[in-house]
């Protein structure tokens, strides 16, 4: 096995890391290495990668400002290396409505504009609701967001919406890439 990839991530509850886990799975000629944005070394060699995926989270509407940081430092090797995204959101789980789509995706519409890289590859998936693990303040928060957007709203429960076939879907097209 001599292909190698960069997952790099950002996240709150583990969401992002388990769909990234999940796509390493689905690279059978991959060795994947991982890296958390949040806890990140000075630098980050790329060369020694065949390919370069970013994935990160949203907590209420946006995206981590270490994401932003990192993306400034390293503009230029995502660039190089033909870097994918990915977005991981709640709104996501709305899929007749688009909201699982880059055009259709308030978040990434909102990234673009703010960031100098501009991937190729972009994907949109539902994350999942970890009510049990929230502090007070942010369970109490996002179940009156999912009141107001017609989500689970039983704070004893955790609901996984992430769409597996979807996210096997886009590695495929990230391999193709």
């Amino acid at each position: 096995m001599s292909n190698k990839a960069l997952l790099l991530y950002s996240t709150r509850e583990g969401q992002t890391k388990k769909i990234l886990q999940y796509i390493d799975k689905e690279l059978h000629d991959y060795q994947c290495d991982y890296v958390d944005l949040h806890t990140m070394p000075i630098e980050i060699d790329f060369s020694g990668y065949d390919k370069v995926l970013v994935g990160a989270s949203i907590r209420y509407g946006h995206l981590n400002k270490k994401l932003y940081r990192f993306i400034e430092r390293y503009k230029a090797e995502l660039k190089d290396n033909n870097a994918a995204f990915f977005c991981v959101n709640l709104t996501a789980r709305k899929e007749q409505q688009g909201k699982d789509t880059p055009e259709g995706s308030a978040y990434i519409q909102t990234f673009l504009k703010k960031s100098p890289w501009q991937p190729a590859l972009i994907g949109v998936f539902a994350g999942a609701l970890r009510y049990p693990k929230y502090r007070w303040f942010d369970k109490m928060m996002i179940r009156l967001i999912m009141t107001m957007t017609g989500g689970e709203t039983d704070t004893s429960k955790e609901v996984e919406y992430t769409n597996w076939k979807k996210v096997s879907l886009f590695v495929e097209n990230w391999q193709k890439q």
